[in-house]
């Protein structure tokens, strides 16, 4: 282990022997299975028990980890091979990261390289190599204000999912930032603990609006002469027939010029919208729409509505959710690529809340590094950077965050 790592491995140990608590373990505590991840960043603990928070407290205070995780499900024998666990059940967990969604910085702070022929690119790792067709990539990303504003975005739309669509009560949710480039929800309700694989994928498409066709949600011709049609729904409805109507609703009233390029729409059609917006806004809160403005028929309101559904959908990690066997990071410990905690934090404060301050888990000292490439960024009510191929010094959680994103060395 290099002099850096073995620096973060110390400030991680102080941190684990003085600060960390077991306070917000998971329930149940010992029909889950832990994990842990040591500093080399390849070997994996796992099939490890604990039946009290703390004998986990003292586990992570003896020696620290790079990362900690747990098991979304709970076992009849948690520390056994995978195939005599016992399966009992399992939480319903949501990961919303910013790597899964676009964003302006993507392409400006994130890079890339194929596994297999080395090929290279920014913004979004890519399902399949452009050249090769590889499907392992590394990855270099880096966690700014966008990026994670972008991620709390996505986030709350999925609570009012989970609230308004799913009825889970705000008792029953708990909202967590990840340490590193998004949230983390867990819902923790007897009512779906025992959902398979498959159930929870219908519960993934429902958030996601997977094959939501709006020919089953009231957009459909009417055989009327000229371009008359109904979308037949309306804000009295619920789920998605209402998201539907008050999402396009709120599309058109806001909606400029280049928003409706983006749907596709052609000059005319666009020149109608903007002129026509509140006799189309009073067809949408009808639920019956008889479009009498010229040019703005059926398929425009499909590719209004196809747009619509793509914005009020969350983007989530669609694997981690049906999972059942998922291990997730554990509340209060550190994230190996930042340095930062997972927290957990009041669903409704979740606008208010500020993970580059809420989640500073080193507040004491300095370090001097030289770093070799970093973009400007904040931590606290301090903004540092940018930095190219030069020396400085630190308050130590600065430091540990470049030094874990692999962008400076702590200077010996």
């Amino acid at each position: 282990m290099n002099f850096s790592r073995e620096f973060v491995k110390r400030k991680f140990e102080t941190y684990y022997k003085g600060s960390y608590t077991a306070n917000n373990a998971p329930k149940n505590i010992e029909k889950r299975e832990f994990g842990f991840l040591a500093f080399d960043g390849k070997t994996m603990l796992r099939h490890i028990g604990f039946k009290t928070g703390e004998s986990l407290e003292s586990f992570l205070r003896r020696e620290a980890y790079s990362d900690a995780y747990y098991s979304c499900a709970y076992y009849e024998n948690a520390e056994a091979e995978m195939d005599k666990k016992g399966w009992l059940g399992a939480d319903l967990i949501f990961d919303i990261d910013a790597d899964h969604i676009p964003t302006p910085c993507n392409k400006v702070h994130d890079e890339w390289v194929c596994g297999a022929c080395g090929f290279s690119g920014k913004g979004i790792v890519p399902e399949n190599c452009p050249v090769c067709g590889g499907r392992k990539f590394d990855a270099n990303t880096w966690p700014c204000e966008t990026c994670l504003n972008s991620a709390k975005t996505e986030t709350m739309k999925l609570l009012d999912m989970l609230m308004q669509d799913f009825g889970f009560s705000e008792k029953e949710i708990h909202v967590f930032f990840s340490g590193h480039r998004g949230y983390h929800i867990h819902v923790e309700s007897e009512a779906y603990v025992s959902l398979d694989a498959m159930a929870r994928k219908e519960i993934v498409d429902y958030i996601t609006g997977l094959g939501l066709d709006m020919s089953f949600h009231g957009l459909r011709e009417k055989s009327v002469k000229g371009s008359v049609f109904s979308l037949g729904f309306s804000s009295a409805d619920v789920g998605w027939r209402r998201r539907m109507a008050s999402g396009m609703a709120g599309f058109i009233s806001k909606a400029s010029e280049k928003d409706l390029r983006e749907v596709g729409l052609k000059r005319n059609v666009i020149e109608a919208i903007l002129k026509n917006r509140e006799v189309l806004i009073a067809g949408l809160k009808s639920s019956a729409v008889a479009s009498t403005v010229k040019g703005v028929g059926s398929e425009t309101w499909r590719k209004i509505a196809e747009y619509v559904l793509r914005l009020l959908s969350a983007k989530i990690d669609t694997v981690v959710t049906t999972d059942v066997h998922r291990l997730i990071r554990l509340a209060d410990t550190l994230h190996g690529k930042t340095g930062l905690k997972k927290v957990e934090f009041p669903l409704l404060e979740i606008e208010s809340f500020d993970p580059f301050k809420h989640a500073i888990a080193f507040k004491e000292g300095t370090a001097t590094v030289f770093v070799s490439d970093a973009p400007e960024f904040r931590l606290g009510d301090e903004t540092f950077g940018p930095y190219k191929n030069q020396k400085v010094e630190l308050p130590t959680a600065a430091a540990i965050l470049l030094v874990c994103k692999g962008r400076a060395e702590v200077v010996n």
